[in-house]
């Protein structure tokens, strides 16, 4: 049975929670999408039910801090497994060319040179570009560029053996370039930077975020069957769960998903 455990939920710069990432299991293997702001994630990581012997494919979305620097933790954690023979096989990281030359950057100011050794060896860094078909596991994935005006940014669509599609969207409001890709999903994960009713206290078309409300009217245009929000502000976690979901439902009549930290959604 596939699902997604969420290591975090949160925008950039909560600090109740942590950064939005996740790792998408299906039968055979599973791919991590982003890694968090920083060593936290590896607090995530042993807490939830993956072992870092499992995580062979994590796919950088775009080069932001709370996307991309917890990648570095990754590296500097499974490097180490390798050469001690603790983690089998390699360790594959997906990204479009930008994400890819900061973090080999990062990862060459930040971490040992012994540990940096492993990166083109043990460590592989696979450049995506938009349209790319990638097979990781039983799963089939179609990379595309998300349209971003802010920075450089790639989603995708991932197809299930089962049939079922899931569309990561990244974390900014969905492009209609890319409606033909991902319309009729049965998952479509896409940001809520906060509720449309606070949207003077946290700005969110300022920061090209979206609002429950907008990514619920999202789902409904574009006909898919599950919601799941993330990337969200921290002030609210107490009531996120019932406010978000009662919002993107009054445009969205589908099943809706906004997850905790840790929470395993079955897909």
């Amino acid at each position: 049975m596939a699902s997604i455990t969420m290591f975090g939920t949160g925008c950039a710069m909560v600090t109740r929670c942590y950064n939005t990432c996740f790792y998408l299991q299906s039968e055979d293997g599973g791919i991590m999408v982003d890694a968090g702001g920083g060593n936290g994630i590896l607090r995530q990581i042993e807490a939830s039910s993956i072992d870092y012997s499992d995580i062979h494919h994590l796919f950088i979305t775009h080069c932001h801090t709370d996307h991309i620097m917890g990648v570095v933790w990754l590296i500097r954690k499974i490097s180490p497994l390798q050469h001690k023979r603790k983690y089998s096989g390699v360790f594959t990281i997906y990204g479009h060319d930008e994400a890819l030359a900061a973090l080999r950057e990062m990862c060459r100011l930040m971490i040992p040179a012994k540990i940096c050794r492993a990166i083109d060896d043990t460590i592989v860094l696979h450049e995506v570009h938009d349209g790319d078909e990638l097979r990781v596991g039983d799963m089939d994935l179609t990379v595309f560029d998300i349209g971003s005006k802010k920075m450089k940014q790639f989603g995708f669509v991932a197809s299930l053996p089962d049939g079922k599609r899931v569309a990561v969207t990244g974390d900014e409001p969905l492009n209609m370039v890319n409606e033909h890709l991902i319309a009729g999903a049965d998952w479509l994960l896409s940001e809520a930077f906060c509720l449309y009713a606070h949207r003077e206290q946290f700005r969110p078309y300022e920061k090209y975020h979206s609002t429950a409300l907008d990514a619920g009217l999202t789902a409904r245009v574009l006909g898919v069957k599950n919601l799941l929000l993330y990337h969200t502000e921290d002030h609210h976690l107490d009531t996120r769960r019932r406010a978000y979901a009662a919002e993107a439902g009054s445009q969205f009549k589908g099943n809706i998903v906004v997850p905790d930290d840790l929470e395993v959604i079955t897909l």
